[in-house]
Formats: structure tokens, C-alpha cells, sequence
């Protein structure tokens, strides 16, 4: 992933030095597990445990070979010296690079859910902080009836409590090595090998393997990452249609040093939720290849390779940056509670027409009628611009079921909202209510 979108921590995460660290960390795991066994001398361990690999050195016998592994091997041995003959004593490239691949998606996995947690607070405390900040619901886009914007953000809220499950659930699918040879038999090592060795990293032995871990494991993973960042996309697009300019509920921050247009000065463009939306489309293109790459051949082919040296890394790192991105947005944005409640009143009270329809109901009318009568009234209401009560008593078929009095009633937004309370309770961002109160 380019620059711009790779924040520190994420990125050293998914650097080429920590993936050659990992590399390390498991040949060496191997080795003490051989050890154990009396295979190693004690004296080449003490040589062993000092290894490392430097990444040019790497670099430049991977030009000779063509081969990653090979060329880490050699790379590492020359820190070894006569030792190293011990090093990847039985295993394939594969043990190495997948149950590396598990640690470092562990470690990517971790630091995504510490995010995410930032996240949540600040969409937790944001809801609360609106709880009763009246607004109107909107379905296909047009008015429905009221809500408040707290209620929006609580729905956010469960969301991202699921993204974060689901993120956990992948991690344990991917907390899982394999030290189990070229095709998974253990023929030149055996279980107990790997399940010392796995123990050791922190992994539990995949119960069977092929050449590789199957890649089903990482397609959750990829899917887990795409389906929070389509979320995050939902989100963003809920700023951008409440920061237009014929709604002008809701706005991104706009620090004082920020310009929206080159050409247009009074311009304050969604740009940083429009740049979201963006890069979730990356996201969810990554999960093909994930998906293709559960489909190899046989004991195993190297097609998954190539995608997963792009997809994983730069999965990650947009994630990250995504979350980040939002937090930043909802910590800080502006909101416009009186623009709010002008909207709502728009439509000159039409939003109130199920109310009508349910009193008109419970006083005797048959429903077709009573539908037809409000649907009336409310279309003029909003096309005349008079307001939907006055219409509804001027109206004899109305008059005849409901007085002013139970009209006017039916015009309280608290009506609305009443069980809100409810909803934040049920999502433990308030107490419940004392009994009796």
C-alpha cells in the first residue's frame, strides 16, 4: 500500500523485516523443538539462537535463486555458521512462511481490534450525546418519520460490535501453524515436532494440512476486513448525503487551514468520508482473490502466493487507515441540531400521517378509507405547504372521528421516540431505568 494510506503501526506490521523476523522466529522454534529430541547439539543451539537475516543479503542471493526461501536460508546460515546446517532440518518453504503468515496476521488482527475499540467509544459516546437530538428518518431517501440522530449512531454502535466478533472469530481461525512437510504427512517430521513448535509461538498445530494451511482460514480473515470496511463505507455515505447542502444536518471537521476546492473557495467537501467510501471499494476486491485462492491444486499449487503477497498486507494497512480515518471523523465533526429539526418540519407535518391513519382506525373507519383520506390530506400538506393538522380539521370525514384536541395530540414528536431510551439500554451504553420511575 502506497504511503498515504500506511499509518506506522500497520505498516511495520506488515513490513518485509517483520515478515523475515517471523521467518526467523519459526526456524529457530523448529530447531529448539529438535533439540529437545537430542538432534541438535546443545553447543549449535547456543550458534542458533543468535541467527538473523540481513534483508540485502537476502535480497541479493534471491537475483541467484529465484527463490525467496532458499535465499533466506542462505542469508541466515551465514550468521550461523557450521550450525545452520541444522536449520530447516525436515520442513518445507511452506511451515515457515504460512505459520509466519499466522503470527503476523495475529499481531495485524490485534492491533485492528485496539482501533476498532477507539472507534466504538467514540461512536458509543457520540450516540449518548444525541440521544435526544431530534431528526427525521428517511426511507428511500425521503422523509418517514422522526427519530433522533443518537438512534442513527446506536445503530452504528451494534455494528461495530459485530465487525469486532468477527475479527476475533478470524483470529482464531488463524491462530494455527503447520510444521508438517511437503505434503502434510509428517514423514520427516513428526507431530510432536509441530506441536512442540506451535506451542511455542503461541498456535495451536492445524489438526491436518496439506503443503500449506488451507486457505479457507484467510479467506475469512480477508472477508472479516472487507465486510467492517463496507460498513465503515455505509457510514461515510450517511455523512456525505447529511453534509449536502440542501440537508446541512451533519459535517466532517473542517480545521481552519483546510481548503475544499481549488477553484471554489467557499467550498467544505466530505472529502475525508468520500476517500472511505473509496477505499472500501479496494476491500471488497480483495476478497475474490482470497476466495480464489482457497482453490488449489492437489496437495497444494503457488497461485494463492502472489495474491497473498499484495492482498494481506495492503488489506490491512487500508482497514487501518479507514478506521482510523472515521474515529477522526466522528470525534470531531460538526452537527446542526436546529438545521435538523427544520427538516423535520418540511413536509408541513405529513410525517405524522401513520398516527392519523391508527387513530382514525381505532375510532371505526375501515383502514382503505381512513388511508386514502390521510394520503390526501398529507399530499397537500406537503405540495401546498399548510400544515397537515389544519387541513385534517377542516376536513368533515375527518371531523367526524377526531376533534382538534386528539388532532393536535398527534403531532408530538416525543410519541416517536418514546421507547428509545430502551435501545441504549438493551446496548449498554446507559443504565436501565430505576424500577418505578
Amino acid at each position: 500500500m502506497i504511503d498515504r494510506y500506511t499509518r506506522p503501526e500497520m505498516g511495520a506490521i506488515w513490513s518485509e523485516r517483520r515478515k523475515i523476523d517471523h521467518w526467523v522466529k519459526v526456524e529457530i522454534a523448529v530447531c529448539e523443538a529438535w533439540a529437545e529430541r537430542g538432534v541438535i547439539p546443545a553447543e549449535d543451539m547456543d550458534a542458533i539462537r543468535g541467527a538473523s537475516c540481513d534483508l540485502e543479503r537476502m535480497k541479493e542471493i534471491e537475483k541467484e535463486t529465484d527463490h525467496d526461501v532458499i535465499a533466506f536460508l542462505r542469508a541466515m546460515g551465514e550468521t550461523v555458521g557450521d550450525a545452520s546446517r541444522h536449520i530447516h532440518l525436515g520442513l518445507t518453504s511452506s511451515d515457515v512462511i504460512d505459520t509466519a503468515l499466522s503470527l503476523q496476521t495475529i499481531d495485524g488482527i490485534d492491533h485492528l481490534v485496539s482501533e476498532l475499540d477507539k472507534l466504538l467509544s467514540a461512536v458509543g459516546d457520540e450516540a449518548v450525546k444525541h440521544r435526544d437530538t431530534i431528526m427525521i428518518g428517511r426511507t428511500h431517501g425521503v422523509h418517514a418519520e422522526p427519530i433522533t440522530f443518537g438512534f442513527k449512531l446506536a445503530i452504528w454502535y451494534d455494528e461495530l460490535r459485530r465487525h469486532r466478533i468477527r475479527l476475533l472469530e478470524a483470529r482464531e481461525m488463524m491462530r494455527v501453524g503447520k510444521i508438517s512437510g511437503a505434503v502434510g504427512t509428517h514423514a520427516n517430521v513428526p507431530p510432536d515436532v509441530e506441536e512442540s513448535v506451535c506451542a511455542h509461538l503461541g498456535l495451536e498445530a492445524a489438526p491436518v494440512s496439506t503443503q500449506i494451511l488451507q486457505r479457507d482460514r484467510h479467506a475469512q480473515v480477508i472477508s472479516a476486513i472487507a465486510l467492517l470496511g463496507t460498513s465503515l463505507d455505509k457510514f461515510a455515505t450517511e455523512v456525505r448525503h447529511l453534509q449536502r447542502t440542501e440537508v446541512r444536518e451533519l459535517e466532517e471537521p473542517f480545521d481552519p487551514g483546510n481548503m475544499g476546492s481549488s477553484a471554489m473557495p467557499h467550498k467544505r467537501n466530505p472529502h475525508e468520508t468520500e476517500r472511505i467510501s473509496g477505499l472500501a471499494r479496494l476491500l471488497r476486491g480483495y476478497v475474490t482473490p482470497a476466495m480464489e485462492n482457497v482453490v488449489l491444486w492437489h496437495e497444494r499449487d503457488i497461485s494463492n502466493s502472489s495474491a497473498e503477497r499484495v492482498v494481506f498486507p495492503d488489506a490491512f494497512i487500508v482497514i487501518d487507515y479507514m478506521i482510523g480515518l472515521m474515529t477522526e471523523v466522528v470525534s470531531d465533526w460538526v452537527v446542526y441540531p436546529e438545521r435538523m429539526r427544520s427538516n423535520l418540519d418540511a413536509t408541513h407535518g405529513a410525517i405524522f400521517s401513520q398516527q392519523v391513519l391508527l387513530a382514525l382506525i381505532e375510532h371505526g373507519m375501515d383502514r382503505q378509507a381512513a388511508y386514502k383520506i390521510v394520503q390526501r390530506n398529507a399530499q397537500r400538506a406537503w405540495n401546498d405547504e399548510i400544515h397537515l393538522s389544519d387541513l385534517l380539521k377542516q376536513d368533515p370525514e375527518v371531523g367526524e372521528h377526531l376533534d382538534g384536541g386528539a388532532i393536535d395530540r398527534m403531532f408530538d414528536v416525543s410519541y416517536h421516540v418514546q421507547h428509545i431510551d430502551r435501545t441504549f439500554e438493551r446496548l449498554g451504553l446507559t443504565a436501565p431505568a430505576a424500577a418505578g420511575s
